[in-house]
């Protein structure tokens, strides 16, 4: 094996690692609501859970990844650590995947249909697909799918090109010397741990494990500890991911590794106790790439069948090890470890928006009712609440540049923009709430009292605007597209009441029916009710229009209101129901 030998493996490794990041990254995009879903159905259920972990492994080609989104669900409130155990088990299962994969490159027969399924067969075929849906194709979602081929077709080229940089090693004794050290199952699983640590997936390192063994220098007494440490060493990623997260976070990561070194224990026993009296003649002989690839996943199955019956003792394990705190720890609303999914991440993102959502329309709906009816008590939780939307404003848009900055989806892209959008119609909505509320202390400070028909056109008024922000709240929560297109005629209704009811109370005080300081309340109070319809006009716009990708909301509704019929329809409906 000379310099050049040397330079091809190390080009060979960077397109193997190279070629599994990116298919990895193109399946997890591909896969969007579709990995959302699959993870939503994670429940108390155990058999659910590790279905679910292996599934989500087995569609992103690595457990770490799996793990670490993990760790965020559980430190972000949305799975318990319980649920957690179940799936961080599926996945050692699930990455075993990739090993019988990569076992076909080592198919070796004269027969033309079993050689086509070998990868150096088909991936220049499947890289030609890959490259044209890539470079042709403007739906972000053929192109994934070419990533994901290209990618394959990358990888499966890096295997190829170590398999024949490494072939001349089987001549060399030093290197067979070295496998043999590896027949000490303590230093195979050190060198299966430390090698999987540096690349942090088992994958990879099985990978490369599959490639030296194509020399036929590696023997199934050096593969099986080294293929045992490397289940050991995948959990240094999550294990790094869990820093700075909080105790029921850094517990789920303990129970990857705990589960992967309570494993490696007993199966490296087993081992040497068989090797030791038994003493088979398979240990000695040259490990193929499919039988690398079968003790990869019997190795998982049997952890998992082993550990499976008692996962509440391992869950027990870890609260011992990392117990609870004194005091209560905050949960991360939103965490950036979820990035690695962006259809997980937006997920959380909107459960955070439908909290933010929900704050303002209660703070809207208080402020409202204390016009009339005040109370020093809802005025307070109603600045309250417009703090913490602010708070919430911030957190929500800081995470979606954040996570605009990755290479989204195009639906992925599209969602990102609507929330960004969103967040800051419902920021502005508790802002008027206060406003509001300041217009109230105003009208009880100064003693002012609106005449009888003013109160009944406030009232009228203010039925319309809950209406709105009813509506739009739910068409924003349950994606309901037309509650979403009702929104539009309701607020140019809202627009004309305003317009009717400031002429109504010009007339009054021009009669000397109220007072100038009621007319400064009054015409503050149609300002924000009319501009909080606005908002909820443009909540329900930009997710309808998000629909079909057009973020361009006044253009539309401008559009809408000239041309649709069902729209003059609802309106004549909304002006009857509020008829002055």
């Amino acid at each position: 094996m000379d310099i050049f030998d040397v330079l091809s493996l190390i080009g060979g490794l960077c397109l193997f690692l190279f070629g599994m990041n990116i298919m990895g990254q193109a399946l997890e995009r591909r896969a969007g609501n579709g990995l959302k879903s699959l993870l939503g159905k994670m429940t108390t259920n155990k058999v659910v859970g590790l279905l679910t972990g292996m599934g989500v492994t087995a569609v992103i080609q690595s457990s770490s990844a799996t793990t670490v989104m993990v760790v965020g669900f559980v430190n972000s409130g949305l799975m318990t650590l319980k649920q957690s155990i179940n799936v961080i088990m599926g996945a050692n299962i699930g990455t075993t995947v990739t090993a019988w994969i990569l076992s076909l490159a080592g198919i070796d027969s004269e027969n033309v249909f079993i050689n086509l399924l070998k990868p150096t067969s088909f991936t220049p075929v499947l890289a030609l697909i890959g490259i044209v849906l890539f470079m042709m194709s403007k739906k972000q979602k053929n192109k994934d799918t070419g990533m994901i081929l290209l990618g394959f077709a990358t990888l499966m080229f890096g295997m190829d090109t170590m398999s024949g940089a490494v072939s001349g090693l089987r001549d060399i004794p030093q290197f067979q010397n070295l496998f043999l050290t590896f027949t000490n199952p303590i230093l195979g699983v050190i060198a299966g741990a430390l090698l999987t640590a540096i690349i942090q997936s088992s994958s990879a390192s099985v990978g490369i494990l599959q490639a030296l063994a194509s020399t036929g220098a590696v023997t199934y007494g050096a593969a099986i500890p080294i293929i045992i440490g490397q289940h050991i060493g995948t959990c240094i990623t999550a294990m790094l991911s869990s820093v700075g997260t909080n105790k029921n976070a850094k517990r789920a990561a303990l129970v990857h590794l705990s589960f992967n070194i309570i494993g490696g224990v007993v199966w490296i026993t087993v081992f040497s106790i068989i090797k030791a009296v038994l003493k088979p003649a398979l240990l000695d002989e040259s490990a193929s790439l499919m039988g690398i690839a079968v003790f990869h996943s019997v190795i998982s199955v049997a952890t998992t069948v082993l550990i499976f019956p008692f996962s509440g003792l391992l869950e027990k394990l870890v609260c011992r090890i990392i117990p609870d705190a004194k005091m209560p720890e905050k949960t991360i609303e939103l965490d950036e470890r979820l990035f690695g999914s962006p259809a997980l991440a937006l997920g959380q993102c909107k459960k955070v928006l439908d909290k933010m959502a929900l704050l303002s329309t209660d703070a809207l709906k208080d402020s409202i009712d204390c016009v009339l009816n005040y109370d020093e008590g809802k005025a307070e939780k109603i600045r309250e609440i417009e703090d913490e939307t602010d708070r919430l404003e911030d957190m929500i848009s800081t995470y979606l540049l954040k996570l605009s900055g990755r290479q989204l989806g195009d639906e992925e892209s599209v969602k990102t923009t609507e929330y960004l959008k969103l967040v800051g119609d419902y920021e502005r909505i508790a802002d008027h709430a206060v406003n509001i509320i300041e217009s109230a202390e105003e009208k009880k400070e100064k003693q002012i009292e609106f005449t009888q028909q003013a109160v009944e056109e406030y009232k009228k008024i203010s039925a319309a605007v809950i209406e709105i922000l009813d509506m739009a709240y739910e068409a924003f929560a349950n994606e309901d597209y037309v509650l979403a297109r009702r929104t539009e005629p309701l607020e140019e209704v809202i627009d004309v009441m305003k317009e009717t009811l400031r002429t109504r109370h010009i007339k009054r005080l021009q009669k000397g029916e109220c007072s100038v300081a009621a007319g400064f309340v009054w015409s503050d109070l149609l300002t924000n009710l009319e501009r909080v319809s606005d908002h909820c006009s443009n909540v329900s716009g930009c997710f309808l229009y998000a629909l079909g990708s057009n973020m361009n909301i006044h253009e539309n509704q401008r559009v809408l209101r000239a041309t649709d019929i069902e729209f003059k329809e609802e309106f004549n409906e909304y002006e009857k129901k509020y008829n002055l």
